[in-house]
């Protein structure tokens, strides 16, 4: 079936002339996507009333818009049991053939049942034309032919204009202009159906006349704030721009707060995901997967949610997990670079760098064009595993092709520093870091710690110089944050040695650095002999 066609589909309201109030009520929640509401009505007339087959017939309609296509013939069916002559029961028996793939006996019940009623009960139209329209067998020629015959019966029901729009646009889904000329008969017929609004903002929408759309759905919403398909398709619009995920979320909640179905839901993470809200995502996808719901969809975007907030440690192993899971569940031909991305982002944040180098090879594999957005992740895998010089080997291949960021050389820089110890090249590639970055503190630090392996006297006061700087670019306030407590705490320590001991003496000067360093740690020895011996 056309499953994206069936959530917007129009159950259609029958005059009260031909069904009581309460099954009116039913089918309208039915139409407003109120599924929960509408199941209960039904049910409760089907208590009342259990042989009338149009009660069945309805029910089936609402799990057939919820895509619970199982659900719907049981009911169909069941329809046709209670009442065989009753022309509802023979478009329900019609529309199981049409499911089942059997067109040519659906069309013999749809004949019998409309040559029975000689083409005067418009529902009874409207509903095999309905049919025709949400299966996968459209004919869109009949199917007009059926609704103009409609129009005949009841020149002014708007329903049947809505699924005479609903027509042209299966027959030619890029040429609107007919659907939209019978959208508008429907607003002629009534100006405050949101039916009708809604249809015409989706139109907007396919073309992205977002402006025309979106004041369609609200308008739909100011006439019915009870219309769910309205707050659902401006969701939509909004979900096709990351910047106005919030918008796609706050309509999103409005309609659960009318729909709370696994679908809905499950739109619902799409929206928070795009707006990359992650730990909403996971809490959401995980409740939605306990109620019984799940698709590769789901678990790839709580895959990728777990991996974007790792500072939670327990999320890493979850992440795993679920990464386990979407592997097994997806088709090979809808794996995408990203899934590998992600797995090896989260074996990077166990600690488990050889496994994440291999997903993302993998990445590259599945995608060469994202080469360089893997690469850095490749290396920093690398340098973490402490294989350091093939960390240098892939930051030299990228420095002589496109160049290297400033965190790229301060990353050469460090592989160097620490790997085959060569002190001169570490040294270049800290200059390249001060000299892209000049208020970066951690490279001036980390040039003054090789300076002082290539030279350990200092003679030309290079490594000093580089130290004042890293001390200088460093608030005091800022000096206890996190990696700064070491940096500053070996510069000062530096400086204050300097300046007790070298030709350039200053005891004061000195006294100043050791009280840094008292400061930072009250315990430190050589500090606290200083002091002591300096009042």
């Amino acid at each position: 079936m056309r499953l994206n066609k069936l959530i917007g589909s129009i159950l259609l309201i029958t005059s009260s002339s031909a069904f009581g109030q309460n099954l009116q009520n039913a089918i309208k929640n039915t139409d407003n996507e109120l599924f929960t509401e509408a199941d209960k009505e039904f049910r409760s007339l089907i208590l009342s009333e259990p042989t009338n087959p149009n009660n069945y017939f309805y029910l089936g309609e609402n799990f057939f818009a919820q895509k619970e296509l199982d659900s719907a013939i049981v009911y169909w069916n069941k329809a046709y049991e209670k009442d065989a002559v009753n022309p509802l029961s023979s478009v329900a028996l019609g529309k199981v053939k049409l499911t089942k793939g059997d067109v040519a006996g659906a069309k013999t019940l749809f004949t019998e049942v409309l040559t029975k009623t000689k083409n005067k009960n418009s529902e009874v139209i409207r509903m095999i034309a309905k049919a025709y329209i949400n299966s996968d067998f459209p004919n869109t020629t009949e199917t007009l032919a059926l609704l103009d015959q409609a129009v005949k019966v009841e020149p002014k029901n708007e329903f049947t204009f809505l699924l005479i729009g609903d027509a042209y646009l299966t027959s030619s889904p890029i040429n609107a202009n007919e659907a939209i000329k019978n959208y508008n008969t429907v607003l002629t017929i009534n100006p405050k159906s949101p039916r009708g609004l809604v249809r015409i903002g989706k139109l907007y929408t396919r073309v992205n006349s977002d402006s025309s759309a979106n004041a369609n759905f609200a308008k739909a919403i100011s006439i019915d704030p009870t219309y769910a398909p309205a707050y659902r398709e401006n969701a939509e619009l909004f979900l096709k721009y990351a910047k106005k995920a919030p918008k796609a979320i706050e309509n999103w909640k409005k309609y659960l707060e009318l729909n709370n179905s696994q679908e809905a839901r499950y739109r619902y993470i799409t929206a928070l995901y795009s707006g990359k809200q992650y730990n909403e995502v996971i809490t959401e996808a995980s409740n939605l997967m306990a109620s019984g719901f799940t698709n590769f969809y789901l678990e790839r975007m709580l895959t990728f949610s777990y991996a974007e907030s790792t500072t939670e440690k327990t999320n890493i192993d979850k992440g795993i997990l679920s990464s386990d899971v979407f592997f097994q569940k997806v088709p090979q031909n809808k794996i995408i670079y990203l899934d590998y991305k992600y797995r090896g982002q989260l074996f990077a944040a166990a600690n488990k760098d050889s496994l994440a180098v291999l997903e993302y090879e993998k990445a590259m594999v599945k995608d060469e064009s994202k080469k360089s957005d893997i690469i850095p992740l490749i290396i920093k895998s690398y340098l973490k595993a402490k294989k350091y010089q093939k960390g240098i080997d892939l930051l030299e291949e990228k420095a002589k092709s496109n160049g290297l960021s400033s965190n790229e050389y301060f990353d050469l820089g460090r592989a160097y520093f620490y790997g085959p110890k060569k002190y001169n090249l570490a040294d270049s590639a800290f200059s390249k870091v001060v000299a892209k970055s000049p208020t970066y503190a951690f490279g001036y630090y980390m040039k003054a710690q090789t300076l002082r392996l290539i030279d350990p006297t200092d003679k030309n006061s290079a490594a000093k110089q580089n130290y004042e700087k890293t001390f200088e670019l460093v608030k005091p306030e800022e000096r206890a944050i996190n990696g700064n407590k070491s940096m500053i705490l070996q510069t000062s320590k530096y400086l204050g040695t300097y300046y007790e001991l070298s030709a350039e003496k200053n005891l004061e000067k000195a006294k100043e650095f050791f009280k840094v360093v008292i400061e930072l740690d009250p315990n430190d020895a050589q500090a606290k002999a200083f002091l002591a011996k300096v009042k």
